[in-house]
């Protein structure tokens, strides 16, 4: 196997990992590991780059997502990285609101109560 060999594996393996799904607002808790996803939410994008999802953590009050500094602008990859399940929702129309139960790999619907498994 020579160097290309090796270098093409690389970039396949990236390419695997990499879902180019954009970008999304989460909470520095949640990104950090200090809380579990618990609340995701989507709203209209700002930019190009971002896919309007926000992911709120099992341990965020209204007053720590209030500060700026608490909410970080991350590759959607990284979330997906701490959830896998996200990928199940994720063409969700705007407004789409869901509280995840980790118990069950579940998101339920805010306002409807209805389940994405």
């Amino acid at each position: 196997m020579g160097l290309l060999d090796k270098f093409k594996k690389s970039e396949e393996k990236e390419a695997l990992k990499t879902h180019n799904l954009g970008g999304c607002i989460m909470t520095r808790s949640l990104y950090e590991g200090t809380s579990k996803l618990k609340w995701i939410f989507r709203e209209e994008s700002v930019n190009p780059a971002d896919n309007g999802w926000r992911a709120l953590g099992d341990t965020d009050t209204e007053e720590y997502i209030n500060i700026p500094e608490n909410n970080l602008v991350v590759d959607f990859d990284r979330l997906v990285e701490i959830e896998p399940a996200v990928l199940l929702i994720y063409n969700a129309p705007v407004g789409t609101d869901l509280e995840f139960d980790p118990q069950r790999k579940v998101f339920m619907d805010s306002n409807t109560g209805k389940e994405y498994r």
